[in-house]
């Protein structure tokens, strides 16, 4: 049976249409005998609403004390990372442009920044993913892959999250072979396999061509609630159906992810 021990993708109340706390999750996931949770909550507009366009980085506060999380909680690893939306064809990340200029609690930054800078500096890792796409309406295959491309080459973008979900046409190879030259991660999405049949055919032909290719995938139950964290059958199942190797699954258990992950983003 192939090894899985990670869950890199999950999401907590933070997201605010999510329904466990963190530790609702990480108490799930050693019920599971997951070794490694990396908590991801969306870092998007769908966690708050603008004011005059602006967004307040108070609404993203979340990110920013994850330090006072345990790094090892009911004997797994606990990760904080975040789920960042793909906001445009240049692959930006949400909050790029939104500069900011004062701390949560109202001390002025001596050097502005912008809420991207400041959310993603605080994080393990972040997963790249598209959530709207108004954005790519009318964009060719290979402007997409471009995008694609481009989140991959935010530092602190470890891995592209279901990129098939999206519905987005992109030259596949071309976005799998910049995953493997920057030591990156593509998702095989749980969520996705659950919820969304259409894509299942995707979903396949990722995994059979990420095997071929030898890019490395990230497994993620993108969990919204802690019933769902480390239920893997369908990703399991998938991957093993195309006898993909164990050794190209970098969430096979929490030594190799972290090895991925410091030489990925730092």
């Amino acid at each position: 049976m192939l090894h899985i021990a990670c869950d890199v993708h999950t999401h907590t109340i933070a997201s605010r249409h999510a329904y466990s706390t963190i530790e609702e999750n990480v108490r799930a996931a050693a019920e599971q005998r997951i070794e490694l949770v990396g908590s991801t909550d969306h870092f998007s507009r769908m966690v708050a609403t603008p004011v005059d366009g602006a967004y307040d980085l108070r609404d993203y506060q979340h990110f920013i004390n994850c330090d006072c999380w345990p790094r090892t909680w009911c004997g797994l690893r606990v990760l904080h990372g975040c789920e960042a939306d793909i906001v445009d064809l240049d692959g930006n990340l949400f909050g790029h442009d939104q500069k900011l200029v004062e701390a949560i609690d109202g001390t002025p930054y001596k050097t502005p920044r912008t809420l991207a800078d400041r959310v993603l500096s605080s994080c393990d890792y972040a997963i790249a993913s598209v959530h709207a796409s108004e954005f790519a309406n009318g964009a060719t295959p290979a402007q997409v892959s471009r995008m694609y491309v481009r989140a991959l080459d935010n530092p602190r973008v470890l891995a592209l999250g279901h990129i098939v979900r999206s519905g987005l046409e992109f030259d596949l190879d071309e976005v799998l072979l910049a995953a493997r030259e920057r030591g990156k991660l593509i998702e095989i999405n749980e969520s996705t396999l659950r919820d969304t049949p259409r894509a299942a055919a995707g979903c396949e032909r990722l995994a059979r061509r990420c095997a071929e290719l030898g890019v490395m995938v990230s497994t993620g139950t993108d969990a919204h609630v802690s019933a769902a964290v480390g239920a893997f059958s369908r990703t399991r199942e998938l991957l093993e159906s195309v006898s993909f190797p164990q050794a190209l699954v970098a969430t096979a258990d929490a030594d190799v992810f972290l090895d991925v992950m410091r030489r990925a983003v730092g």
